[in-house]
């Protein structure tokens, strides 16, 4: 039995709030059992110097973590200073570029932010998976504004985390597991069972290709699940494809 009384292949209870900043163009809360973000999307018409006049657009991320979001407080890190940040904040912006069509975004830049209220292990998986949802948000907002003559979203994105603890493959890890388990790993997912990113690291012995296996299975259903709890938001402008 895991720590919270979940069975192997459950993910922990997921919520989504859209539009809970007033003035941002698209707006999610995102908690996954006690982890807790809010992500709002940025539109602007700046673009990095290194793609003026490309014709296409970009999507960033920036992460962060509150100070008292973990057991004891944390400094308050600069944007993009902090290395764990730093590398949280790239995954994310890769991870959601994944599905966008950039060149239909015209040259403009729609910067995530991913603000972490508190958390409970699978921080950054929930930032790309709330990120989507308010990306998504952003950019039905142009569309309706007349900015966008079709939604450039191509694919949904998700992520999920699954350790293995003493042999067993668990989905969506709290904290107390992801201290736990000997290996972690990070899975960006679109349906159909593409994967966009995979983040593995044994930290204690090593995993098998059965167990490899194991992860990826979990690490699919998981994604499943959350992209049908994204498109209870963003569905009616961006339905989700059923696969054969």
């Amino acid at each position: 039995m895991r720590t919270d009384g979940r069975n192997p292949n459950e993910i922990r209870p997921l919520h989504l709030t859209p539009e809970v900043i007033r003035h941002a163009e698209g707006s999610v809360e995102i908690s996954m059992g006690h982890t807790r973000l809010i992500c709002t999307a940025s539109v602007d018409d700046r673009l990095p110097k290194w793609l003026a006049g490309s014709g296409q657009g970009w999507v960033s991320a920036e992460y962060g973590m509150l100070p008292r979001s973990t057991h004891s407080r944390i400094s308050r890190e600069k944007a993009l200073t902090g290395g764990r940040s730093q590398e949280i904040s790239r995954l994310i912006g890769r991870a959601l570029r994944a599905g966008v069509n950039l060149k239909a975004l015209g040259e403009r830049q729609i910067n995530v932010d991913c603000d972490v209220i508190q958390a409970d292990g699978g921080t950054r998986t929930a930032a790309v998976t709330g990120g989507f949802v308010a990306l998504a948000l952003a950019l039905k907002f142009l569309q309706d504004q007349g900015e966008l003559k079709e939604l450039p979203l191509t694919q949904y994105i998700a992520a999920i985390s699954v350790g293995l603890h003493r042999g067993e493959a668990l989905l969506d890890l709290n904290y107390d597991e992801d201290f736990a388990c000997g290996t972690d790993m990070n899975f960006v997912l679109a349906p159909g069972n593409r994967f966009v990113e995979v983040q593995g690291t044994a930290e204690s012995g090593t995993y098998s290709r059965q167990e490899l296996n194991a992860m990826l299975d979990l690490a699919v259903s998981g994604c499943d699940h959350l992209f049908v709890q994204q498109a209870k938001i963003i569905g009616s402008f961006f339905p989700l494809q059923s696969e054969s």
